[in-house]
């Protein structure tokens, strides 16, 4: 793959972006405003403009190595953020071969640039599964789906090649607000604010687990690893600072918004389409306090976070 070597002024801090979904949207908005050169890089036009914040977006289908090969040429970034998709946990489960297919090749056209500072893979807890109660970065993985299956081909992929150096880094269910206008929500408190505002029920399993992160916080540490002149390991793991079912989750969202909890149906994970998500997808880390910095990054909880966007679903 080509790759241009300007050192002309704010090279060094040019980024791009691969996917501009919830996650790779909010990384970007950081990213800009910590002085980066941004570029966003998807299929389709992000709903909230990239120029927006001060961002660019250029089509980029990143299973199509040729595309990969363009993108790199006209962007010429030091840093990728790879937070491609599919991600739909469901969609995934029903196309297993599309989903690794789509996650290996573009995650392979990006591992093969030589001469970047770093790139960053956005990874998943499902690839692990579900039977510790806590996952650190030495925990053997077993994915327990097909998204898990083709994030974990894709760490390979990454690890075992790059070209320059690389990270995984594992997340936890991200969340953050979203706005309204859908049904169809990317991540899980946005689901439930929506509907628990407008008076709804909403069904939440009270036997599967998470450390939840705030997207903020995501962004936050992708940005800090991107700045770090040394060495990282190869794969880090990034969780929200409590473990919290998601039912329990759901009556904290319900009480911030001063909804009735009675709203929140507690049901088993096995009775809807939470079947394929592991028990327990929770991680923490032995390896992310080590970096320098990351110690400063004070991670929210849960209720903390739902207080703070409560006013945000209560006020389209």
């Amino acid at each position: 793959m080509p790759v241009r070597t300007e050192t002309s002024p704010g090279t060094a801090r040019r980024a791009l972006v691969v996917g501009s979904g919830f996650v790779g949207s909010e990384i970007a908005r950081r990213l800009v405003a910590e002085g980066h050169e941004v570029t966003l890089g998807s299929r389709g036009r992000p709903t909230v403009a990239p120029e927006d914040y001060g961002a660019r977006w250029q089509s980029l289908d990143a299973t199509d190595a040729k595309a990969c090969d363009r993108a790199v040429w006209t962007v010429a970034p030091r840093t990728v953020v790879l937070v491609h998709g599919p991600s739909d946990v469901t969609w995934c489960e029903a196309h297993p071969e599309e989903a690794a297919a789509a996650h290996r090749a573009a995650t392979a056209h990006f591992a093969a640039v030589p001469g970047l500072d770093r790139v960053v893979m956005i990874s998943t807890d499902n690839v692990f599964d579900g039977r510790c109660a806590e996952n650190v970065e030495s925990t053997p993985t077993a994915p327990a789906n097909a998204y898990g299956v083709a994030k974990r081909a894709a760490e390979e992929v990454l690890l075992s090649g790059a070209a320059s150096p690389a990270t995984a880094l594992r997340v936890s269910l991200v969340y953050g607000h979203e706005p309204a206008g859908g049904e169809k929500w990317l991540n899980f408190f946005a689901s439930c604010a929506h509907r628990l505002a407008r008076g709804e029920p909403v069904e939440a399993p009270a036997d599967q687990w998470t450390t939840p992160v705030l997207v903020d916080d995501v962004a936050t540490v992708v940005a800090r690893l991107l700045a770090h002149e040394g060495d990282l390991p190869p794969v880090l793991h990034l969780g929200g600072p409590e473990r919290v079912s998601r039912a329990a989750w759901a009556q904290e969202i319900a009480r911030a918004l001063n909804a009735p909890t009675t709203l929140v149906n507690p049901v088993p994970r096995a009775a809807g389409r939470y079947a394929s998500r592991p028990r327990n997808t929770c991680l923490s880390s032995t390896l992310l306090p080590t970096v320098p910095g990351m110690n400063a990054v004070p991670l929210q909880g849960v209720a903390a976070a739902a207080e703070s966007l409560a006013p945000r679903f209560l006020h389209h």
